[in-house]
């Protein structure tokens, strides 16, 4: 039985949608884990894989749409993010090196380093390619006592 989509959101390739893709998956996000470090990575990989849909498979024509879907996955968050676009090479998907000191070019290595798993794909029928990230939902805290232990 596959589980319910916590987020269903379709919008153009337009930077100015990027604040209210934020919001959302915040809001979204903290409806599975009330850790604002844990949501701060989940927000920041999904802002830069859609830059990266935007600036490099888009090539900027902001009139492409984006589809990001979220839904929980047994112990993980599972993030799926398509485009219409023309298929990118899979193999070029590379960040820059880090010592390269430079603005720019390191969307892939934040998705990697911040998200468990990530793959990419091509959609059949040659036109558009999937981003799907998973992160590791956060153990709830344990409660502790504190206060008079009788003595």
């Amino acid at each position: 039985m596959t589980q319910p989509l916590l987020l269903d959101l379709r919008f153009k390739a337009d930077p100015a949608w990027l604040g209210t893709v934020r919001e959302r998956v915040r809001a979204t996000a903290l409806g599975l884990v009330h850790d604002a470090r844990w949501v701060a990575d989940v927000v920041l990989a999904v802002n830069e894989a859609c830059v990266n849909v935007i600036q490099h498979a888009y090539q900027g024509n902001a009139t492409g749409e984006i589809v990001l879907r979220m839904k929980q996955a047994g112990v993980f968050l599972e993030i799926a993010l398509l485009d219409f676009a023309p298929p990118v090479a899979i193999e070029e998907i590379q960040p820059r090196a880090l010592e390269d000191i430079r603005p720019g070019g390191l969307g892939t290595h934040f998705i990697r380093t911040l998200m468990d798993r990530c793959e990419y794909a091509n959609l059949a029928g040659g036109t558009g390619n999937l981003l799907r990230m998973q992160k590791r939902l956060c153990a709830p805290p344990t409660s502790t006592l504190v206060g008079n232990t009788g003595n």
